[in-house]
């Protein structure tokens, strides 16, 4: 039966405890303890690096080099390094999955629950709304095309989509590329999450009923636009842009009556840590260290000119959250998907 499931986040006053419990549905098939594989794309705030992906960029692969081999795939390794992620550390798919998390090579073969992550730094939805990054990029349109070509053959005779998850982060670039377009953004957004939802429609096509959205970190609060009087994107665009992943969610769930659909409101978790962030053991909300690149950033950030280690700031750099930010999130988003049982 249908299923929408919009895993909502906390009063303010109540730290990373979901703020209500989800609106009953019709049908109530997924299960995370019993999830083993996930299924991730998206920009830089999900993707991993791999052995055989484009470095500092993805898991496998780039839009000039588009196929792999089952070999390639099933051969290749996540990197947990300093630069293996664009947090400087573990991100949120590797903590949700607890893999990839030791330092050096992981094989998502050899995790409890396998991490299959095709996302890709830098991507925005569609060069049909904003251009590349790179020439080298790959969309999350064919992020998701370039799965159903080479990794799907590979992946499905040992990912079961009854213990799938497909996870997706995506928009950072797209409304940070587009927000000084001449349009009529609620319109635009609402263009942006139709183009999305039809890439979503060539997963459902393969099987795969179990689907966590999440929506827009508050972009208008990075370091940069808390230095301006005039954010961009600002608060109201934010939201516009999360209203319309809602509302496609909300349509893709009702016209797809076996979906599970998960909506998760990182925005106000992640605003929740930045207006209450000694409990979540960060200290600087406002600005980021300037050495966060540096190979000795760990240990020796007092040379950079930073008071604290890099995973006491909630911003890594200038638009990417730290690590530790990242694992403070997940705290919230394991237990509300662990009360879908």
């Amino acid at each position: 039966m249908s299923t929408v499931k919009r895993l909502l986040c906390i009063a303010a006053s109540i730290p990373m405890i979901s703020a209500h419990p989800p609106i009953p549905t019709r049908g109530n098939s997924f299960d995370w303890d019993s999830t083993r594989y996930l299924l991730a794309f998206g920009d830089s705030y999900t993707y991993v690096q791999g052995t055989h992906g484009y470095p500092n960029f993805s898991f496998i692969g780039d839009q000039l080099n588009f196929a792999y081999d089952a070999k390639t795939l099933l051969t290749n390794k996540i990197v947990q390094n300093q630069t293996g992620t664009a947090e400087g550390g573990p991100n949120w798919v590797e903590f949700l999955t607890k893999c990839g998390l030791q330092e050096g090579l992981t094989s998502p073969l050899h995790c409890e629950r396998q991490l299959w992550d095709f996302a890709f730094a830098g991507a925005d939805i569609s060069v049909e709304h904003t251009p590349l990054h790179h020439n080298y990029t790959i969309s999350l349109v064919n992020q998701i095309a370039q799965y159903k070509q080479y990794g799907h053959p590979v992946l499905s005779p040992k990912v079961n989509p009854t213990e799938t998850l497909i996870a997706i982060w995506i928009g950072i670039n797209d409304i940070n590329d587009s927000a000084k377009y001449p349009v009529h953004f609620p319109t635009f957004y609402n263009d942006l999450m139709a183009t999305l939802f039809d890439s979503v429609h060539v997963l459902y096509a393969l099987g795969y009923r179990s689907y966590l959205f999440m929506n827009l970190p508050p972009l208008d609060r990075t370091p940069g636009n808390q230095a301006t009087p005039t954010p961009s994107p600002n608060a109201t665009q934010v939201s516009w842009f999360n209203g319309a992943l809602q509302h496609h969610a909300d349509g893709f769930a009702a016209a797809n009556h076996d979906a599970n659909v998960l909506v998760y409101d990182a925005h106000s978790v992640l605003s929740d840590i930045m207006d209450h962030p000694a409990r979540y053991g960060v200290v600087n909300t406002t600005d980021f260290c300037a050495g966060y690149d540096q190979p000795d950033i760990e240990w020796n950030y007092e040379a950079y000119g930073c008071p604290s280690p890099v995973d006491t700031y909630f911003w890594f750099n200038s638009g990417h959250l730290t690590s530790h930010v990242h694992e403070k999130m997940v705290d919230d988003l394991e237990r509300a998907l662990k009360r879908w049982k």
